[in-house]
């Protein structure tokens, strides 16, 4: 019993120290590539551009401001809001498999999991946003659940098709991330269902952008109209959480694309057995894979885009992305039949 007990205590130590350096590492590489897609960006538009440190001068200005609690607003709701939104995104790190290792908490949930997941971060934003009791944060607060309920149903098409796919040919769990990862779907298909996955790919890339909030998608805060929208009351530290939970989904989205679509390691295909060197190198490939993914999905499209009306974002989602991911499932159904 005891060592049953020592058993126990051990693994809770490792999985409470292995999440805060999983979730400090993350925000890290978030703002770091936050900071790249401004600097990308502006150059695209023929700007210089903040310096690429921005996003941490950022939090560091405002872990000096104040925070403060408008008049009217429900206290409790409007403070508890952001640590909501960052503790999400901090347990939603643990359940995808990020740096080429499996997921820290992987044997405890699934894809399903992370899907419900994704969207505890933006009720939180919503949640703060209507506590403000601002007009500007109750029209934010309205238009992010609509593209939040917009978004998530070709996200599932794109789940459903691929989990669909495994389970023909194993008999584990397919939900599971390391299903997912010992089966990639581009190795169970053939030449129709390739052109299904990529047609899957397309719009999961598109849905990234909305759930990182980013032009054209960024209805919800649209400056220019609605004065930052749900965020508009806040400042000091409680803005400092949101800004770090948004910082971190957009980077736990992209790292889902890799985890789904490229789940490869590189060390196996150079050689490389030893244990920290084969660690250092796939860690390093699965930065350039985030890169890569939020380069395409997220910076080219902010750069050649402008905001959205919410009606046609909607529509984006609801018809137009969730039919192309359709499509796709479609495609790869045939390829299943033919093949």
């Amino acid at each position: 019993m005891n060592l049953l007990g020592d058993s126990i205590w051990i693994n809770a130590v490792v999985i409470i120290i292995g999440s805060a350096i999983v979730v400090v590492i993350s925000a890290i590489f978030g703002m770091l590539y936050r900071g790249i897609d401004r600097k990308l960006v502006a150059h695209m538009q023929g700007r210089v551009g903040p310096p690429v440190v921005q996003p941490f001068r950022d939090m560091q200005k405002l872990l000096m401001k104040e925070s403060i609690i408008p008049r009217g607003a429900i206290p409790w709701l409007f403070t508890a809001a952001p640590f909501l939104a960052i503790i999400s995104t901090g347990v939603l790190l643990l359940y995808i498999p990020l740096f080429g290792q499996p997921a820290l908490l992987g044997r405890y949930g699934d894809v399903i999991l992370v899907l419900y997941l994704l969207i505890v971060p933006s009720l939180a934003f919503v949640a703060g946003g209507f506590a403000s009791s601002s007009p500007y944060a109750t029209v934010g607060s309205q238009r992010e659940m609509i593209i939040m309920m917009s978004y998530e149903l070709p996200l599932a098409v794109v789940v459903l098709a691929i989990a669909w796919k495994i389970s023909q040919v194993t008999t584990f769990n397919p939900f599971l991330m390391n299903t997912i990862g010992a089966y990639p779907i581009w190795s169970l298909v053939g030449p129709v269902g390739v052109a299904g996955v990529v047609l899957m790919l397309l719009a999961l890339s598109v849905v990234t952008v909305g759930e990182a909030a980013k032009v054209p998608f960024d209805i919800a805060e649209a400056e220019t109209e609605i004065a930052g929208g749900l965020l508009v009351e806040y400042s000091g530290r409680n803005l400092l959480l949101f800004y770090l939970s948004d910082v971190i989904k957009a980077f736990a989205m992209v790292a889902l694309v890799v985890a789904l679509f490229v789940p490869y390691n590189l060390s196996p295909y150079i050689g490389v057995r030893a244990a920290l060197p084969a660690g250092i190198i796939d860690g390093l490939f699965f930065l350039v894979k985030v890169f890569v993914i939020m380069f395409f999905s997220i910076t080219l499209i902010r750069a050649g885009m402008a905001r959205f009306k919410i009606s046609q974002a909607s529509a984006v989602y609801v018809l137009a992305m969730t039919a192309i991911a359709l499509v796709g499932m479609l495609l790869i159904w045939v390829d299943s039949m033919v093949f």
